[in-house]
Parts: structure tokens; sequence; C-alpha cells
């Protein structure tokens, strides 16, 4: 089967009405996965029949007339990354705690792939991450601002707060599929800077289109689903994920005492609430029992759009 993540900020009047209409377009197409919907636009995975997805597609395009292709990133998968299908309402398809800013009226550039290493050779470019501080602890551009968030919604007081930054040099940000960019970018303009570029398709598509012995990338890069990370090669990376803090987790942190899988990590031990705690320990006996008896446990952790 197919699993596609998919995104397009436009504005859309009646989201209530999309998110039922999409819901019944999905299941009657037999797919699963989630989507979100806001005044802002749709952000969303799907798993099945490449022609079920295709299906949507078209229907989106003539509902709101969209004459470009939707921005979409394609994947084979042997078994579907998903339970069930849903479609939510979201104040926001990437929370960034600004509802009113709009990308499909004004963003950054976006610089392809190809055009990206030029970007960065030029010495007077302000390189930004703009993803959240546990994704680039694994992965990053060299020489990268971390803006130190937990979540994306921390990036407007960080960007507000940037001092000492001439407004007219380049700015280059990436995240890891381009959509929170999208916004990022469009929050820079707003707060005045002049040359403001944006990584087409973000890290994923570099990492697709650029050569390996031409890329700068340096180390792996955390994805939204059950693989964790994934290396230059996009193949499955080397780490797995706390259940209770959903932070990325090394080979040297699954040896610590504070690692007990499914319920703690050395990232969380600390904060970590006793009866948080209890509830996460039954529920590894539960994950444990089901994988005895070749079950898969009903409380498995399913996928979800990049935020």
């Amino acid at each position: 089967m197919k699993v596609v993540s998919f995104y397009r900020f436009l504005d859309i009047a009646k989201p209530d009405s999309l998110r039922d209409a999409l819901q019944n377009l999905c299941d009657d197409a037999g797919l699963l996965g989630t989507v979100l919907v806001a005044r802002e636009g749709f952000n969303g995975t799907l798993a099945g029949a490449e022609a079920a997805v295709l299906t949507v597609f078209d229907w989106i395009r003539d509902e709101f007339s969209i004459t470009s292709p939707i921005d979409a990133r394609w994947t084979d998968a042997g078994t579907a990354p998903f339970r069930r299908m849903r479609v939510r309402r979201k104040n926001e398809v990437v929370a960034l705690g600004r509802p009113d800013i709009r990308p499909h009226r004004g963003t950054g550039r976006h610089v392809s792939p190809a055009e990206w290493n030029s970007l960065l050779d030029d010495p007077d470019t302000l390189l930004i991450d703009t993803r959240n501080h546990y994704e680039i602890e694994i992965g990053t551009f060299p020489g990268a601002l971390d803006p130190g968030t937990d979540s994306f919604r921390q990036f407007a007081d960080f960007a507000k707060n940037l001092r000492g930054v001439d407004r007219e040099k380049p700015v280059a940000m990436f995240c890891t599929g381009g959509i929170r960019c999208e916004k990022a970018s469009a929050l820079m303009q707003e707060l005045g800077f002049s040359d403001v570029n944006q990584l087409q398709g973000g890290v994923l598509n570099y990492l697709e289109q650029v050569d390996p012995r031409d890329s700068r990338w340096a180390g792996e890069c955390f994805v939204f689903d059950s693989r964790v990370a994934v290396d230059r090669d996009l193949a499955e990376g080397g780490y797995v994920q706390c259940h209770a803090c959903r932070r990325p987790l090394s080979s040297y942190d699954l040896k610590s005492p504070d690692y007990r899988e499914g319920v703690s990590c050395p990232r969380c031990i600390d904060k970590l609430e006793t009866d948080r705690a209890a509830r996460l320990e039954e529920r590894r006996r539960q994950v444990t029992l089901a994988r005895q008896r070749g079950m898969e446990h009903i409380g498995a952790k399913p996928s979800k759009p990049e935020s």
C-alpha cells in the first residue's frame, strides 16, 4: 500500500463541513490515517491504495478549484501504520499559536534542494532550524541556530526575541517536511526580515534529492511515524522513542538504569509523576501480554502529521 503525507494552506470557510465530507470520503475509500482541518488549510497522512488516495486528492482539488499539485510525499508500506481513519477539526493545522498567519497569502522563497547548499555557503546567511530541540539533537545542518523549543508553538517567542540580527541579510529556514517553515517564514517576514528562504519539501526532500556525497546534513532526521528517525539514505535510523515523553532515544540512552521500555527514560524520569508512571507500567504489562499472545496491543501509538 501507499503512505502519503500532504498539506495545503488555503482559506476554508467551513472547516467543520469539510471535516465531515473528508471523513466520509476516506471511509468509503478504505483509507486509514489522520487529517487535520482548519480555516488555514489541511495537513494529513493517509495509508491505502494509491487510487483511493488520488480520489481524495481529486475531490479536494475540485472542491477548492486547485490547479497546482498538492504538496505530498509518497512512500511504500507493507502494512498500514494506522488503526483507524480520523479527520479532526483544529484551530491550526500546524500549531504556531498564530492562526491569523496564512502562508498562501505570503511566505518565504522556496529553495530547491539543488540550490540549498549555495545558500548555506553564503557567510551572511542566518540558518535557522525551526524544529524542536529533541529533533535537532539527533541531526541538523551544521551551524544552524537551535531555537531551543519543545513545541513549534514556542517558535513565535524565539523569533520575536532575536536580537542584533541584520534583517536585510538572508535567512534560511528548514524543517522535516516543509509545513512548519511555511508559517515560520511568513512570521519572519512579518517581523521585518526582507530575504526569507525555506527549504522546499524540508529535510526529507533534501535527503531524497541530493547526492550523499554533496549532502551537508549531519546525523539522522526525526520523523513522525514508527521509524522514529531516518538516516541520510532515508533508511530507518538507530533510535527508538520513549512512550512517556516521546523523545528519541539512542542506544546509549537504552543502557541507562532510568530507561524502562514503555515507562520512562533518562530524559523524563525526574519529571514523571507517580500516578502516570503507574499507568504506564500497567500499559507495559498489557503490551507484554499481548506480544506473548501474538496480538497487537490496542493502545499502540499511531503515526501523525508533522507538528
